[in-house]
């Protein structure tokens, strides 16, 4: 039986470090045979779209950002990581501010975030993480407020199940095709919730917001995939494989 366990955004400095520091025990623990992340692992607030022309763009912050996201990287044993629209905010600033830097290598996402020292993969497109199930970050179709529904509509679309991030909702939906009472296909979506501390996300109006931390498991033995939606309480803590974890 081999066992995927799918992090949901991080979105390092705004990360929940107790619920961080519990999966990363977890993982440690359970011994996974793949560790991948749905993308935005880091933030990147600095050079947000939002952050021009205040404070926050002049923070000098993103180095900081930088090394302690590659250190919880290492400590969740990530081997896998999509493409994300908050990472996809250093080649964006890059190609529309100062396209001249383009091509440096030192800035180039793999490199900046040190994957290759991590031994993780980057995958620019949607990556077959298990038997017909798809990787992605969740920002490649419209976004449903309702939990699960963005990934099943991806489901639907790609013809193989999907498990995806960046609606930071916690949900799973199946659908059926089927006649004369056979199945004709099968597709489940999953979205993985987050791990981020909502009370640093200065951005939410009011504080507002329908989200769910939480983190995705996909079991697989052979060609078939049973999915499994964790969600994560309050302190940080939660309930997996029939025990108690918390800091």
């Amino acid at each position: 039986m081999q066992l995927t366990i799918i992090v949901p955004d991080l979105q390092v400095p705004y990360h929940d470090e107790r619920a961080v520091v519990t999966l990363a025990r977890f993982i440690k623990t359970v011994k996974p045979t793949n560790v991948a992340s749905a993308g935005d692992e880091m933030d990147m607030q600095t050079i947000s779209k939002w952050a021009q022309g205040t404070e926050l763009q002049y923070q000098r912050s993103i180095g900081r950002d930088r090394d302690l996201t590659v250190k919880i990287l290492e400590l969740l044993q990530v081997k896998h990581v999509i493409r994300s629209n908050h990472t996809d905010r250093l080649f964006n600033t890059i190609h529309l501010k100062a396209p001249g830097l383009l091509g440096l290598e030192e800035l180039q996402l793999e490199n900046f975030l040190r994957f290759d020292q991590l031994g993780i993969t980057y995958h620019t497109k949607p990556y077959e993480i298990a038997p017909n199930w798809l990787l992605m970050h969740g920002d490649e179709g419209n976004i449903s407020q309702t939990a699960g529904q963005t990934a099943l509509n991806l489901a639907k679309k790609t013809g193989k199940s999907v498990v995806c991030g960046h609606t930071h909702r916690a949900g799973m939906m199946h659908h059926n095709t089927g006649v004369s009472g056979k199945t004709t296909s099968s597709v489940w979506g999953l979205e993985v919730g987050n791990l981020m501390k909502a009370t640093k996300a200065s951005y939410l109006k009011g504080g507002i917001n329908n989200w769910q931390q939480a983190f995705g498991m996909l079991w697989q033995d052979g060609n078939k995939v049973t999915p499994q939606l964790v969600p994560i309480n309050p302190d940080g803590s939660f309930i997996a494989m029939g025990k108690l974890w918390s800091m």
